[in-house]
Parts: structure tokens; sequence; C-alpha cells
């Protein structure tokens, strides 16, 4: 994030790097980054993560990755209990056909 100001946003950045993983799965980690405003290393870790527990698979294709998330899974939180990842994304691509 930027260090010139403080700011915060509704999700966190493993949400906001599953939705861009989401809308174009063929992605590099240094794009992930420059959208999610986050190091490269950051979204690394955040990638590991989500495929470790399984909300996203990754790929390999030649010398890039590929990811798919699973939208069937449910989100983690006790707030979001009953909601699938593919409530969140289908939230976020609604928005932005508005």
């Amino acid at each position: 994030m930027s260090t010139s100001t403080t700011r915060w946003t509704f999700l966190t950045n493993h949400a906001h790097v599953l939705l861009c993983v989401a809308a174009d799965p063929d992605l590099r980690l240094r794009d992930i980054a420059l959208k999610v405003d986050i190091t490269e290393r950051a979204v690394q870790r955040i990638i590991t993560d989500l495929a470790t527990d399984g909300y996203v698979q990754i790929e390999k294709e030649g010398r890039r990755n590929h990811y798919s998330v699973r939208t069937e899974l449910n989100l983690r939180h006790p707030v979001e209990e009953g909601a699938r990842v593919s409530d969140l994304v289908a939230l976020i691509e609604a928005t932005k056909r508005t």
C-alpha cells in the first residue's frame, strides 16, 4: 500500500488477490501486485495460502502459472457463514458491470 497516506479497505489483500485471479487466471504475480498495491512477495505468500487451503489451484503452463479458483468453497470467517467464494466474485463482478 502507498506509504504517503493511511487508508483501509473493506476487503483483505487475500480477497483482492483471489478476485484478481478469478477475473484473469493467467495474470502474473507482478501484475496482481500492481493491481492490489502490494509487493510481489506478498502476492506469492497469499497465493500459497490460498492454494494450501484449497481455494486456488495452480497449474504450470510452460514458464507461466494458470490459476483456478474453487468458487464452490465457503468463505472462512464466521460472519460470512454460508456464503461461498462464488457469491463474493459475483458481487464484485456485478458492480463492475454497472
